[in-house]
């Protein structure tokens, strides 16, 4: 076999298994499985989708270390109650936004941001090097772009905020943009569907962007929290409202 098949066969190993893991954590996640319908054996889940029992075990051991399955030899395997899922994984994340989308969800991660992303933009503002700061200035002109269809709105906004957390230069931000990415899937559709546009500010953008590059920390802080603290609002008006669509 050469190394190509090689390749190819563990990429596809790789994607089975996370296919189980997306559709174990789904059913986990949206009460498929719980006190009345407790979590198969492995001989049922094996034979129901057509998985060897090494890829279940893997996607298991996966499910677990996100806190949402606990096993013991000899015990069996049992979901662990909401308040012990790690709800930091992005995958966890996810699959909790798309269960029943959670306006009160989103705000508790909205207040999260508030707490992180200004300081980040002033951690930029203070330590992005040249790669840094030209990997925001193009988020900002991808979002340009978007204004006039030629770019995606979605990933561009996204792209921004994690260019920031990137040009802080510490790893701690840095290892936040997943988590970043998927609850700002969720986050923009709405604030920007409950403002009545298509389109985040590119101008409030290029503010935060402008005092990265002119390296005010201060300046960068405050116009990063403005964009968070506008998202809040909106969201704070879903809740109030009981919002429940995303689109």
């Amino acid at each position: 076999m050469s190394g190509n098949e090689r390749g190819l066969r563990a990429e596809s190993g790789r994607n089975f298994t996370y296919g189980i893991l997306q559709q174990l954590g789904v059913d986990i996640v949206t009460g498929t499985y719980g006190h009345s319908n407790p979590f198969p054996t492995e001989a049922e889940l094996c034979k129901r989708l057509g998985a060897s029992r090494s890829v279940l075990r893997e996607a298991v051991k996966m499910l677990t270390a996100k806190g949402l399955l606990k096993a013991r030899p000899r015990q069996g395997t049992w979901i662990e109650p909401e308040r012990n899922w790690n709800l930091l994984d992005p995958d966890v994340l996810r699959w909790l936004l798309e269960r029943k989308f959670s306006p009160t969800l989103l705000l508790e991660f909205t207040q999260v941001r508030l707490a992180i992303e200004p300081v980040a933009a002033s951690l930029a503002a203070k330590h992005a090097d040249e790669k840094a700061r030209n990997a925001i200035q193009l988020a900002v002109r991808r979002m340009q772009a978007a204004e006039l269809g030629d770019d995606d709105p979605l990933t561009s906004d996204i792209a921004f905020h994690v260019a920031v957390l990137e040009a802080t230069g510490n790893r701690f931000y840095a290892q936040l943009r997943d988590v970043i990415d998927a609850a700002l899937r969720t986050s923009i559709r709405l604030t920007n569907r409950r403002k009545g546009v298509r389109l985040a500010s590119v101008a409030d953008h290029q503010k935060v962007s402008d005092a990265i590059i002119a390296g005010d920390a201060e300046g960068a802080a405050t116009a990063m929290r403005h964009l968070i603290l506008e998202a809040m609002t909106l969201i704070e008006s879903a809740v109030t409202k009981g919002d429940e669509g995303a689109d």
